[in-house]
């Protein structure tokens, strides 16, 4: 342990010394500067955590980061560097992030979408602009953001963003808040985010034309297709194609809007930590874009409703559904499924396009995701191993998950739900 803070004062100083020093650190294994891992587990940090150097520079652009600071929290998150820092003036939610994967434009088109959705009394923490009026401040190769805390509780702290919401009481809650939130969605019309890592959309599954999209992806992204071999292309689009063209139809019928893209009970802050507690803020919009609802719907499904940290990792790595391990690991949670869904559409009726299409949209859910997840590990951090575990393994894992028996039910009771109601 004595080593390892040796090696992160020795990186601050480093960075201190070259502001233009860009490559991730290996920051210490105090128990409590570990992140979230892309399995259930906990992994040392890309980043080096929030320290008082980081504060102090801060808040020559937020006064009310000035003064004694004490750093009460260090989020497990693992892409960028966050924490609950205690002033004199209170206490604030600071996040630090490398520029390649958000500069300071990048984190200005979440705060618009946060700052329409605070103006329709949706619950989210407020927004702290510096000095110079700006809600993100660039500090050599850092961007940062300071939020107010949310009101609630933060009920689930430590959970992995893959793991099921706890109750059905909170699936119900989440289908409801997600339902008010695309309500005061409406009207937001800013154009889609920009090419960045870490950003879900709706460029692929969305498109007209499955392989042309994939292609205009790829080739705006260059490190993915450094990454991605012809085969591993065609793969995915051998894997995809089965799914999207019953989906193509429907897609004029999906109304473009601005989502969250990451609906997690972890990205909740709740009334209390009860299994019949409400939702109370919503957080973290890092992966927010213009897509449409029921994507979007898809998606809160598809991270609370099914544990997919319990595949093992011959599945994981999207083996063949009915001949793979995952053709006989259940790990479809329906009750809390059916909950969300009730909870959703008790605040807004799916249309009959949404109803039809939800089905095809869970296979595809992840799919930009985890080709961002590349861009971000092969492209920034230089991680080849879990960019590995993105694609082609969680990418293909889930398609697959859903051609297998278990996968089959799932969607079965799904479509019963929504033609019931």
């Amino acid at each position: 342990m004595v080593q390892a803070q040796t090696r992160l004062r020795a990186w601050h100083r480093s960075a201190e010394r070259d502001p233009n020093r860009m490559e991730p650190v290996i920051a210490h294994a105090m128990g409590e500067a570990l992140s979230h891992g892309m399995d259930a587990g906990s992994a040392v940090p890309d980043w080096a955590p929030l320290a008082a150097p980081d504060i102090e520079r801060l808040a020559a652009h937020y006064p009310e980061l000035g003064g004694s600071a004490r750093i009460l929290w260090h989020s497990p998150r693992p892409f960028s560097a966050a924490a609950r820092v205690q002033t004199a003036s209170g206490a604030w939610f600071v996040k630090r992030h490398d520029a390649r994967v958000r500069d300071v434009a990048g984190l200005l088109e979440e705060h618009g979408f946060i700052a329409h959705l605070a103006a329709r009394d949706v619950p989210v923490p407020a927004i702290r602009a510096g000095a110079g009026g700006a809600t993100a401040v660039a500090l050599g190769p850092w961007t940062y953001e300071v939020h107010a805390l949310a009101p609630g509780v933060d009920a689930y702290r430590d959970a992995h963003s893959w793991t099921p919401a706890r109750s059905t009481a909170h699936a119900r809650a989440l289908g409801r808040a997600l339902a008010q939130m695309h309500l005061a969605a409406q009207g937001y019309e800013a154009p889609a985010r920009g090419v960045r890592p870490l950003v879900a959309g709706f460029d692929i599954v969305g498109a007209a034309a499955l392989a042309p999209a994939l292609d205009d992806y790829l080739r705006r992204r260059p490190a993915v297709t450094d990454f991605l071999d012809g085969a591993a292309r065609d793969r995915i689009l051998g894997a995809l194609e089965p799914w999207h063209a019953p989906l193509r139809p429907l897609l004029p019928e999906l109304g473009a809007l601005w989502v969250h893209n990451d609906w997690h009970a972890s990205n909740l802050f709740w009334t209390d930590r009860s299994t019949e507690a409400q939702v109370r803020a919503i957080i973290d919009f890092g992966l927010c874009n213009r897509g449409c609802a029921v994507a979007d719907l898809a998606t809160a499904l598809e991270r609370n409703t099914i544990a997919w940290l319990a595949l093992p990792p011959e599945a994981a790595a999207g083996a063949p559904a009915d001949g793979g391990a995952e053709a006989t690991r259940d790990i479809g949670r329906l009750p809390l499924a059916l909950a969300l869904l009730e909870g959703y559409g008790s605040i807004r009726a799916l249309t009959v396009a949404e109803r039809h299409a939800l089905p095809y949209l869970m296979a595809l859910a992840h799919v930009e995701y985890a080709l961002s997840e590349v861009d971000y590990f092969h492209g920034v951090v230089a991680n080849d191993a879990n960019a590995r575990l993105a694609c082609p393994g969680f990418l293909l894992g889930h398609v697959r998950w859903f051609e297998g028996r278990h996968g089959r039910d799932y969607l079965g009771a799904l479509r019963s739900a929504v033609a019931a109601r």
